[in-house]
C-alpha cells in the first residue's frame, strides 16, 4: 500500500523528502531552540514523542505551492517549528480546548497559519479564522495541505465533525 497519493508524494519529493528520511540532528536542534523560548506569561513549548517523530522525518521541508486545490487554494508551508516559536501562549490556550498538549510544526503561507501537532499525532492549523483539524496524523495533514482539501473547523469545545 502506498503511503501518499502520487501527487502528494511528488510534491514532498520536490521539497526534499524521501521515504525513510531521517534528520534527527535537525529535528533536535529545532526542538531545543523552540523549547528555549519563553512567552511573556512564562509559557514554554514542551516536546512529546509524536512531535519528535514527525520532526525526525519532516523537519526542514519547505513546500512551495500556490494554486487551486480540491476545495481551497493551496498555499506554501514550512515544517520548521522555529518559524512558529513565539506561539506558546496561543497553542497552550488551544490545547486546553482540545484536552491535549500541542507542539508547533511550522507555518502555512506567509505566517498565515500555525501548524501544530498534539500528543496523539493529530495535526491542526490555527489562523485568524479559527482552528482547523488537518488530519489524524501527519501523513493525512500533509495530504490535506498539498491537495487543498477543506479541513473541518474545530469548535470552541475542542471537537470537529468529519
Amino acid at each position: 500500500m502506498q503511503r501518499f497519493p502520487d501527487r502528494v508524494a511528488a510534491v514532498l519529493r520536490d521539497a526534499g523528502w524521501t521515504e525513510g528520511r531521517h534528520v534527527p540532528e535537525l529535528a533536535a536542534a529545532a526542538i531545543r531552540t523552540v523549547c528555549a523560548h519563553t512567552a511573556a506569561d512564562g509559557t514554554r513549548h514542551t516536546p512529546f514523542p509524536a512531535a519528535e517523530r514527525a520532526l525526525n522525518e519532516f523537519a526542514g521541508l519547505y513546500v512551495d505551492q500556490d494554486g487551486a486545490g480540491v476545495a481551497l487554494r493551496r498555499s506554501p508551508f514550512a515544517l520548521d517549528p522555529v518559524m512558529a516559536m513565539p506561539t506558546a501562549e496561543t497553542l497552550a490556550a488551544f490545547a486546553r480546548a482540545l484536552g491535549a498538549p500541542l507542539f508547533p510544526l511550522g507555518v502555512e503561507g506567509a505566517d498565515d497559519a500555525i501548524l501544530a501537532i498534539d500528543e496523539q499525532g493529530r495535526v491542526f492549523a490555527l489562523d485568524a479564522g479559527g482552528e482547523w483539524h488537518l488530519g489524524d496524523n501527519l501523513d493525512a495533514a500533509l495530504t490535506t495541505l498539498i491537495t487543498g482539501a477543506a479541513p473541518p473547523r474545530v469548535g470552541d469545545d475542542g471537537t470537529w465533525r468529519l
